[in-house]
């Protein structure tokens, strides 16, 4: 199946067919999820450089998250360059970034959105508290949203004004996933001495960073402070709620997966409570792989029969 995605994407040089299947096999490896919502639901012929996308950022990621922040910053510098030596050159040493090239050079659009996205990271590298709501908004609009449109871009709908709706809607989704990303991942995040919830948030609650801590779990402030914020993430995600009407038929029930996976998460959010200081939390597998069953379904029993007849029922999780 893999292979037929390939000639519909028009991809047909033998050296990139190699390095897009090597891109599909490291993204099934490190997001099971992200591969399977791509693989079942997206338009075959967006499939490869969605998955080409989506390794790029991983890389990016996995560099600038590594050593001291001075060791980030290095790390995010060195890698911009050897992107955008890529780029230029329509190649590269590194496997992700032919591949990424190719992607470029398919839909030319991208470029501008990988260098937001590279100059976006500076953001994630520098971040260890924010002081107001406004410092969280500003964050996630130069990083987290540009980090969502490498790929989001691709399923714009047509014309100026739409397109502009169209990324309007997009930043309220990212805020929403973004919100829950810090809840889901707080207790890590203190322990790394990183707080993703603002200190103008935690003071209307009479809270200080050091308060997040595992003992404090069962406390009363905690639980309204995530109560609270998962309140802000739920007013975002209806907000973002109308994005599948917004775009082509094909890409809706990719969009419409990716909403009620949001769902999901805000569900577990508030369900763990004052407990994510404690330990990390997240959606049920079952419930977000029902999710992208159902849309399996509403698209056609061809796309699972298709799945499955290839055999990449091997490794499917989360």
């Amino acid at each position: 199946m893999w292979e037929r995605v390939l000639d519909r994407a028009g991809i047909r040089e033998p050296e990139a067919r190699r390095g897009y299947t090597e891109q599909l096999r490291a993204v099934r490896r490190f997001a099971p999820a992200e591969y399977l919502a791509a693989r079942l639901l997206l338009p075959a012929p967006l499939q490869p450089d969605v998955i080409a996308l989506v390794a790029f950022m991983h890389e990016t990621d996995d560099r600038i998250d590594r050593g001291q922040r001075v060791e980030r910053e290095e790390a995010l510098w060195r890698w911009r360059e050897l992107t955008a030596e890529a780029l230029a050159a329509g190649g590269g040493a590194q496997p992700v970034l032919r591949t990424l090239s190719w992607t470029v050079r398919r839909h030319p659009v991208l470029r501008g959105r990988i260098d937001a996205f590279l100059a976006g990271a500076a953001q994630e590298v520098a971040w260890e508290r924010f002081g107001s709501e406004a410092e969280v908004g500003r964050y996630i609009e130069a990083y987290s949203l540009s980090a969502l449109m490498l790929s989001m871009c691709l399923l714009a709908p047509d014309g100026a004004a739409a397109a502009a709706d169209f990324e309007r809607v997009c930043l309220a989704l990212m805020t929403a996933m973004q919100r829950i990303d810090f809840l889901e991942d707080l207790a890590q995040d203190v322990e790394e001495g990183r707080v993703g919830i603002s200190e103008e948030a935690l003071a209307r609650h009479g809270l200080t960073a050091g308060d997040l801590r595992p003992e404090a779990a069962g406390t009363a402030p905690v639980a309204a402070l995530v109560a609270a914020q998962a309140v802000t993430a739920a007013v975002s995600l209806g907000a973002a709620r109308s994005i599948v009407g917004l775009v082509a038929a094909p890409y809706r029930p990719f969009l419409r997966a990716v909403v009620q996976v949001q769902e999901a998460r805000a569900a577990a959010v508030r369900k763990a409570g004052a407990s994510v200081v404690a330990r990390p939390c997240g959606p049920s597998p079952l419930r977000c792989g029902g999710v992208l069953l159902r849309e399996v379904v509403r698209r056609g029993f061809f796309v699972l029969r298709g799945f499955f007849v290839f055999g990449e029922r091997r490794r499917p999780r989360g």
